[in-house]
């Protein structure tokens, strides 16, 4: 009896289906076990909102007491505080990137709970993507959401504290798309916070899977003794400069004095740069190591 020709992929489509609900019960796992994932970066809109507000009231004080504005200064009083709020939120997000992949395997081993989570059906591939996902996936969705809500909250309460002052946060919106914005800055975190960053987050990883202690020293000690050692023996600097592209971003190659979020206005410029596949690349190189040495290595 001939079997039919769509009978033999049945297995390896359950597989498939049982491996990607492995990985979303485990970052599940994840966001459940480490709640500074959200925590800091809600933490730092907070703190942001409240010296907003401060700054708010410190402005209207001012206008009433005659402090007008030109359209120079109503910018920096109005419209910088929204850039200073990405900046912030962004900059937690990828610090605590930072320090959630040094601990991510090595934490694991130092309280033993590897022993019990080895006994479970859950590969050592499976952890690991499901960890790396943490910083390059969950946290700039996380930290775009995060923003976006910041920035409508300092909409309404700038245009709240300055109601009949002549002066309105809502103003910015005649400006700029508030739309066209989030589209960008969300391009610009899972692009650059993802993607881009992707081999710095496999290899804190890789050295959480294998540091017998101190990961931090040990992720940061290598970088700095071949910068020190290149200096010292060729006088230049090459690996730093990489080192620095790698963690400032992309720049157009059109526009020397360009910036990350300039390179992103043409994606496919950013796209067929060859560092990003060189770093994807190397990022999967060092993901495949994290694997292995968790595979073979035990509690602290």
């Amino acid at each position: 009896m001939n079997t039919p020709s769509n009978a033999v992929p049945e297995p390896l489509a359950v597989a498939q289906v049982t491996r990607a609900r492995a990985i979303y019960w485990s970052i599940r796992r994840e966001l459940w076990e480490t709640h500074s994932i959200y925590i800091a970066p809600l933490a730092a809109a907070v703190l942001f909102l409240f010296g907003y507000l401060i700054n708010l009231m410190i402005v209207r004080h001012r206008v009433n007491g005659g402090w007008l504005l030109d359209q120079a200064r109503h910018h920096e009083v109005l419209a910088a505080p929204y850039e200073i709020a990405g900046a912030l939120i962004m900059g937690t997000a990828f610090i605590v990137g930072v320090f959630y992949s040094l601990d991510a395997l090595y934490g694991e081993r130092r309280d033993r709970s590897i022993l019990f989570w080895k006994s479970m059906p859950v590969s050592d591939l499976t952890t690991v993507l499901s960890k790396v996902s943490v910083p390059i996936v969950i946290l700039p969705l996380l930290s775009f959401g995060i923003l976006i809500v910041t920035q409508l909250l300092m909409l309404l309460m700038s245009s709240v504290v300055l109601l009949g002052s002549g002066l309105s946060g809502a103003t910015l919106l005649t400006h700029s798309s508030f739309l066209e914005f989030s589209l960008m800055l969300l391009y610009h975190m899972v692009t650059v916070h993802g993607l881009w960053y992707a081999p710095l987050y496999g290899w804190l990883l890789l050295v959480s899977a294998w540091a017998p202690r101190a990961p931090f020293i040990w992720a940061f000690l290598p970088p700095f003794v071949i910068v020190g050692v290149e200096k010292l023996a060729f006088n230049t600097t090459h690996f730093l400069a990489m080192l620095e592209h790698r963690v400032t971003g992309p720049v157009w190659s059109h526009n020397p004095q360009g910036t990350t979020m300039d390179v992103l206005a043409v994606p496919a410029q950013f796209f067929i740069t060859p560092g990003l596949w060189i770093g994807l690349a190397i990022a999967a190189a060092f993901l495949y190591a994290a694997v292995r040495l968790r595979h073979y290595r035990g509690s602290v």
